[in-house]
């Protein structure tokens, strides 16, 4: 399987899930004109891994900026997520902060009580 690499702009995070070492990242600040459009190919490439490799997913979350849209497309995500470790795959996340950057982390907090699986809230 291809690794998934989305470089990173002004408005679109970088996308870097690696398929070999089973480490995802996902960098920068994301509020494209289109979160639809932007998220979908994840989405895709999310769902073969998913059916096709059947392995652990270790994800970074390096993220200093989300508008409402892309709030909630990540959250979609950490649900896929939870619903793969649910099916008895190792996932953990680890959710990355500034110090100073209390919106972050306190998103990072909501969407640790919502899974099952590892969920790491870490200051940059």
């Amino acid at each position: 399987m291809e690794n998934l690499i989305l470089e990173k702009t002004k408005t679109t995070p970088g996308i870097n899930f690696n398929a070999d070492t089973q480490k995802w990242e996902v960098t920068g600040s994301s509020y494209p004109e289109n979160a639809s459009e932007f998220y979908k190919p994840v989405f895709n490439w999310m769902a073969q891994y998913m059916s096709e490799e059947k392995r652990a997913i270790y994800l970074d979350f390096k993220i200093d900026y989300l508008n409402s849209s892309s709030i909630k497309f990540i959250s979609d995500l950490i649900d896929r997520l939870n619903k793969y470790a649910l099916s008895g795959k190792t996932v953990e996340v680890n959710w990355f902060h500034k110090d100073d950057d209390e919106d972050i982390k306190e998103l990072g907090e909501e969407f640790k009580e919502e899974v099952s699986y590892s969920f790491n809230i870490l200051e940059l």
